[in-house]
């Protein structure tokens, strides 16, 4: 038979960790709604089997076996979902020279965790606390950030720039991103068979418009593509 309280705490994590996911989905994270749900959800179901599916019973030479009292270990898979979460959560974070990115989509997965388990256990008052809290940490400090904190270094993003010309102009691409961009903190050039590959990593403000920097190469003839990658936290 279907335990109705199961699936109730089934979708309350799926609905739960939707709404944790959306942020990320929104401010355009790897992470993003699939991974928070499947995360919250799997959490949840981890500890609805460490509560309800590992039953053992006490028996003792006098105890009669129709009478043995049964015991739930509920902490036996709950408690390794808080370690093993970690294992998804680092394949968030990046990291780019001294510049570490993701540690925030890390910490809503380990978030997103937490909520699934509060939902399996029954604790839908925790959850949905735990699901507005982070949330409102995830806007509202964001807007802190950028209104009062304006010399904060979370004001600038860090891109990757990818430009294939032809060889001809390389050298001249070259300099000019280096007097145009003096942050920058990597320049490679690779030759492929009729052109070359130039890429580099720059530091920008995180209000400069992308569609600026691609108009810079407007001038340049030779340039075949100019492609641009933001990294995310």
């Amino acid at each position: 038979m279907i335990n109705i309280d199961f699936v109730i705490r089934i979708i309350a994590a799926a609905g739960l960790g939707f709404c944790v996911g959306l942020e990320r989905e929104l401010t355009n994270k790897y992470a993003g709604l699939r991974t928070h749900i499947l995360v919250c959800l799997g959490a949840c179901i981890f500890t609805l089997i460490s509560i309800y599916g590992f039953p053992t019973f006490a028996l003792g030479d006098n105890v009669d076996p129709a009478q043995a009292t049964g015991i739930r270990d509920t902490a036996r898979v709950a408690a390794q979902i808080v370690t093993g979460i970690g294992f998804i959560g680092a394949g968030t974070v990046l990291r780019n020279g001294p510049i570490v990115l993701g540690l925030t989509t890390a910490a809503t997965l380990w978030i997103a965790a937490s909520i699934g388990m509060a939902c399996g256990a029954g604790m839908y008052d925790i959850a949905i606390a735990g699901t507005a809290f982070a949330i409102l940490t995830l806007v509202i400090v964001r807007i802190f950030e950028k209104k009062v904190l304006p010399t904060s270094t979370k004001r600038t993003k860090t891109i990757k720039l990818k430009i294939t010309c032809s060889p001809e102009i390389s050298n001249k691409i070259n300099d000019f991103l280096i007097k145009k961009f003096p942050e920058m903190t990597e320049l490679t050039t690779r030759n492929l068979d009729s052109n070359v590959k130039i890429s580099s990593v720059l530091t920008i403000d995180i209000n400069k418009q992308i569609k600026d920097i691609y108009k810079a190469f407007d001038g340049f003839e030779g340039v075949e593509s100019v492609s641009i990658q933001e990294f995310s936290e």
